[in-house]
């Protein structure tokens, strides 16, 4: 009976080790924005690994909260900055080690050294992956005036009443209308979160939608529906490269600057997820994103090879460490959920 009973247990243990090898060779998980999830930010993992990355999309960060919260476990995730310390709070996130990034040190300077994604020496919470911005694409043709000034005035001139839009999220237009009275959203006192909702109640009669979707956003500049519309800098490019008649103002004080990178689950298998992460900040990567997608790459180095075209397409410079100092990074908005419930209110009644 022992004797069999080594042999069971060497039998147990010989399953349980099959067991974690399969485990072990799970391809890990991308779980990202639907643009993000192409083969060209996953093809250095591959090549390691010899098998295809899993990827699902999320539309939006609330949405991949929630269903993480649910006990959906990836291994690499996409968010922007200002999600990630609801995402660590909430005990989501495991810390990076920059030193077994191949590419980490091709990023950006002023990315790679934000305050906010450290998490100790040689560690970080969040890998830079793209930025962009958020300002107004206004038709040069419709709004000459407005191309001369640079000004985002054009969003509250009864000229172009029902001929601009916004977008819908308050990570992106909150910050903007408190910027135009000068007030710093991140930062407001409860009087200045008041001025910023009359003005937002003044600007909801002048808007002909609110909406981030880049088609409906491109169609209605494009038609000349829209003579403005709070975008981000993919909705110029795209309508640019069609050589439309658009521009992308840059008042006084700069526009806004979004940060999104790579987090890494805290259940993750570890390995793998870094060199999924290491995969999407590869100068391949980083030509195809700037290429196709008109975001920038956190990957500055990769963006050296980059024709001028491309630059001038963007409108942007190639001394992109200065530019990207010129404006304001979006950050977390305090008391999030009280501006989201105050937004839906105020703008429910644009159709």
């Amino acid at each position: 009976m022992k004797k069999v009973w080594l042999i069971g247990g060497a039998l147990v243990a010989a399953l349980a080790l099959v067991g974690c090898g399969k485990e072990e060779s799970k391809p890990a998980t991308l779980f990202q924005f639907q643009d993000y999830v192409d083969p060209h930010f996953t093809a250095l993992y591959e090549a390691r690994f010899h098998e295809k990355a899993n990827t699902s999309i999320f539309a939006d960060e609330d949405e991949a909260f929630a269903k993480m919260r649910a006990g959906y476990k990836p291994d690499v995730m996409g968010p922007c900055l200002y999600s990630v310390p609801r995402w660590k709070e909430a005990g989501l996130l495991k810390p990076i080690e920059t030193a077994k990034l191949k590419n980490w040190n091709r990023l950006s300077p002023t990315l790679r050294n934000m305050p906010e994604i450290q998490a100790g020496p040689g560690k970080v919470w969040f890998v830079p992956h793209y930025w962009g911005n958020t300002s107004l694409t206004i038709r040069t043709d419709l709004a000459p005036e407005y191309a001369k000034s640079q000004s985002w005035d054009i969003l509250f001139d009864p000229k172009y009443k029902g001929r601009v839009s916004v977008l819908d999220g308050v990570d992106d237009t909150v910050p903007f209308i408190a910027k135009m009275l000068g007030i710093n959203a991140y930062d407001m006192t409860d009087a200045q979160w008041a001025q910023v909702q009359t003005k937002l109640r003044a600007l909801v009669p002048q808007l002909r939608m609110v909406s981030s979707e880049n088609t409906a956003l491109a169609q209605g500049l494009a038609s000349g529906e829209l003579v403005a519309a709070m975008s981000w800098r993919t909705t110029f490019a795209s309508l640019n490269r069609e050589h439309k008649p658009v521009a992308y103002l840059n008042p006084p004080g700069g526009m806004f600057t979004y940060v999104c990178g790579l987090v890494m689950h805290k259940d993750a298998n570890e390995e793998k997820a870094l060199a999924l992460i290491d995969s999407g900040i590869t100068d391949d990567a980083a030509v195809y994103m700037i290429t196709h997608i008109a975001d920038e790459p956190a990957n500055t180095e990769a963006m050296k090879t980059v024709p001028d075209k491309v630059y001038q397409e963007l409108q942007i410079p190639r001394d992109l460490e200065t530019f990207l100092k010129s404006g304001t990074f979006q950050r977390p908005l305090k008391n999030k959920d009280k501006i989201v419930e105050a937004w839906t209110e105020i703008r429910s009644g644009v159709q």
